[in-house]
């Protein structure tokens, strides 16, 4: 007993320094939640306020910005590189160059300089701009550690690294295991997907001559009448840029939806339907669904945690990168 005593000090300094070592992780190298409270204070107000104006206009700022700030990080991490303007920047590629959103950077970006000129970061712009969204999707808030700065390099040729639709689950897995994040990560992050479209020329392929074993050629693992439904919106010679919602009948609210619609069959990109097919994903599908008999997960608790791992990927901090004047080029 007296031996207890004797330890507990030691002990409960290792505990501290435990937890000091899990507050960073959250925290990410050189950032944290409210960098800028002192050199710019109103900036998330800014952010914020400028999101609003323009999702009031054009909601499909919200997933476009979710995609652009994952996009981001997956690309030299997350540094403003997609925003940079060129012939062969990573804004010109095909997974890149429509997306919605840009225009509110910008604007946030010329709001933030006239109030604190060379203080507040692209990257972190862009971070700040995804979490509201989100909320503004009737999704939950979560609180975003800044301090990143921006990057000086964009190539389009490095995009190809990004996870595609047609990727396989171990393909998927190794992708986000490469950034630090886990299977429980890649479910969550993808579940994004519940807000926001795809182009038909990105899934079109799964519903005519996919497969000889079921009746309309189609991929057996979509619901049937899923199959029809799709086949009207994109004919086999109709408009591959057509949009169609990834979370058919709630792509506009920040939900499990998705999830629900990966069960039954009915995930538009077959990279998001395999996520129900695998077994490996599939526990986690069903821990946000609140399967019986499996400890939940809150989708929206865990998109927060998930995005602020993603949102720490390979950040510039310190003297490593600028703070950029304009958002589309460098200094």
């Amino acid at each position: 007993m007296g031996s207890f005593f004797i330890h507990t000090p030691t002990f409960l300094f290792l505990l501290l320094i435990a937890m000091a070592a899990a507050a960073a992780l959250v925290q990410g190298q050189g950032t944290r939640v409210g960098f800028y409270s002192s050199t710019c204070p109103q900036a998330e107000s800014i952010v914020q306020k400028t999101v609003i104006s323009h999702f009031q206009s054009n909601p499909a700022i919200a997933p476009g910005l979710l995609r652009m700030h994952f996009h981001d990080c997956f690309v030299r991490g997350c540094d403003a590189s997609i925003l940079i303007n060129g012939s062969s920047t990573e804004k010109t590629t095909g997974p890149n160059r429509l997306l919605n959103g840009y225009d509110v950077i910008d604007d946030a970006k010329t709001r933030l300089e006239a109030a604190c000129p060379g203080v507040v970061s692209c990257a972190d712009i862009l971070a700040l701009a995804t979490r509201d969204s989100v909320v503004l999707t009737k999704g939950l808030t979560w609180k975003v550690p800044t301090g990143r700065r921006d990057g000086r390099v964009s190539l389009a040729s490095e995009v190809n690294n990004l996870p595609g639709p047609r990727d396989s689950i171990d393909v998927q897995k190794q992708k986000f295991a490469d950034k630090g994040l886990n299977d429980q990560d890649l479910v969550t992050l993808v579940g994004g997907h519940t807000i926001g479209t795809s182009a038909c020329q990105l899934f079109r392929y799964r519903l005519y001559n996919f497969s000889t074993t079921t009746a309309n050629g189609a991929d057996p693992s979509m619901d049937a009448s899923f199959v029809t439904q799709l086949q009207a919106l994109c004919p086999a010679d109709g408009d591959a840029s057509r949009r169609i919602a990834l979370d058919t009948g709630s792509q506009n609210t920040f939900d499990t939806s998705f999830f629900t619609n990966l069960k039954n069959g009915r995930g538009v990109l077959e990279s998001d339907q395999k996520l129900w097919t695998d077994a490996s994903t599939k526990t986690f599908v069903q821990r946000f669904l609140g399967v019986r008999g499996l400890l939940g997960l809150n989708f929206n608790l865990e998109f927060g945690r998930s995005m602020v791992k993603m949102s720490n990927i390979g950040v510039k901090t310190g003297t490593d990168g600028e703070i950029r004047r304009v958002c589309t080029a460098i200094n």
